[in-house]
């Protein structure tokens, strides 16, 4: 004991320093067998408790800073910009659907599989007639998942329908995966009176209060700080559930993705900050966006646990977030998910993506590295799939779509009415000013107003 003690200044310091572990029990043992045990009890710890891990037995002294105690050296060092390796990226499929031995996943199962890859093709196929609809003038704008529907499925399979969503805007396979029918995808498209934005947000800003999934927002990472707040909310409540929140690689450029990570980390919110690095921030490519080791890396600054993850292996990510949402339920905690992919689309329907990017790049990813055909390969490995029921899949989703788009179109715009409601109990002056000016032009003009918006 009298060894002890000539560790610390004095009796209090030294009481502190072990109730800060746990452990004290155990100090006897070898120093490996300390460092060992520290780490098991202190998976899960808040900023102000960090055990000083690197204590180097030569430097005496601590000081006890406002956040916790920190050891004290005479040697000046920075620290490295960088990890000596890259982080490693979770996989579970290799790239011909085989399970890679000594893999570590959650099991799914026949039934659960196969709804996975049929919703997976839904979306390639939805995507594809949509963009081709907006390419023919049908609709003003499309931006679509392909390369990422992985992400889109697998995450929203390892969910629950109380768990909330705050999307970024290629997230539009969580809401299938929900039940979001593609009638009310085409209704938001199209703008008509069923869609449930009345005509006022641009094509693919979906949204459904039915099915915990909040409405995409234009502008870049808002969602996130946003996210932290109703995960707090939800910790308030007591509720069994948590917040995931998409974005991409090049909301990591914005501020708010700071402020949503270190708000989260301190109010400890459980929300999975999910990440679709996908290589491009439209024409940015990662390269010129930051010089960290990628996104998972940062969560250690934010005291928030990470993992990176291949985007393209379904079972990989169904596994990964099925665990963050244990984790973050259970720790009340955050979690940052990067999912490693890649955008085989353009950016959108007003982005050309050969004038920055190569061919060649786009169409093995395209192909070699197709997160669906992976899946596919795996399941017709299981013997739960064949080439019939794929023809049949193909054929009868295709038919649906292009029903929702010519119902959608036969549908009615929403009343200009609708233009100024929804906000104000009683609609304010200038608003209404508004509304009269429109009319006076309507009447003024008629041949320039939309024929099939009623007036």
């Amino acid at each position: 004991m009298e060894m002890l003690f000539s560790k610390s200044r004095s009796l209090n310091h030294f009481l502190q320093y072990w109730r800060t572990r746990k452990c004290w029990h155990q100090y006897y043992t070898k120093k490996s067998a300390v460092i060992s045990i520290q780490q098991k009890c202190f998976e899960s710890i808040k900023a102000g408790e960090l055990q000083l891990d690197n204590y180097d037995e030569d430097d005496q002294q601590t000081l006890n800073f406002p956040g916790g105690r920190v050891p004290i050296t005479t040697r000046m060092k920075f620290i490295s910009e960088s990890f000596e390796k890259r982080l490693p990226c979770y996989r579970v499929l290799d790239d011909d659907g085989y399970i890679i031995p000594g893999s570590i996943f959650e099991q799914v199962y026949n039934s659960t599989s196969v709804k996975l890859y049929s919703t997976m093709v839904a979306l390639q196929i939805m995507d594809t007639i949509f963009y081709e609809a907006q390419r023919q003038g049908r609709l003003s704008f499309y931006l679509t998942s392909t390369g990422e529907e992985a992400i889109n499925i697998a995450s929203a399979a390892a969910l629950t329908p109380d768990d909330i969503v705050l999307p970024q805007y290629r997230e539009p396979g969580v809401l299938l995966w929900r039940g979001f029918t593609l009638e009310e995808f085409a209704d938001q498209l199209f703008g008509n009176k069923d869609d449930y934005g009345k005509g006022r947000q641009m094509p693919i800003h979906y949204g459904s209060n039915k099915l915990n999934y909040f409405t995409v927002s234009s502008p870049l990472t808002t969602q996130l700080p946003q996210a932290a707040g109703v995960a707090y909310s939800l910790k308030m409540d007591k509720k069994e559930a948590c917040v995931v929140v998409y974005f991409g690689d090049g909301s990591t450029s914005e501020g708010d993705f700071h402020a949503g990570l270190n708000f989260a980390a301190v109010m400890e919110s459980p929300v999975i900050f999910l990440c679709r690095n996908n290589g491009w921030a439209i024409s940015t490519p990662v390269t010129e966006q930051f010089r960290s080791d990628g996104i998972a890396i940062k969560g250690q600054a934010y005291g928030i646990r990470s993992i990176r993850v291949d985007g393209n292996d379904a079972l990989a990510v169904y596994s990964a977030i099925r665990a963050a949402r244990q984790i973050a339920i259970k720790e009340q905690r955050p979690i940052l998910v990067e999912a490693m992919t890649y955008r085989v689309s353009h950016h959108s329907t007003s982005d050309d993506s050969t004038k920055y990017r190569c061919v060649k790049e786009i169409e093995q990813w395209r192909t070699e590295k197709n997160p669906v055909t992976r899946f596919r390969k795996w399941i017709q490995t299981n013997d739960w799939w064949d080439d019939q029921n794929e023809t049949k899949l193909r054929g009868n989703i295709r038919k649906q779509v292009v029903e929702a788009i010519q119902a959608a179109e036969k549908v009615e715009k929403p009343p200009l009415t609708d233009l100024f409601g929804d906000v104000y109990d009683k609609i304010p002056s200038n608003l209404q000013e508004q509304e009269r000016f429109i009319r006076d032009t309507i009447k003024k003009y008629p041949e320039e107003y939309p024929s099939d918006v009623p007036v």
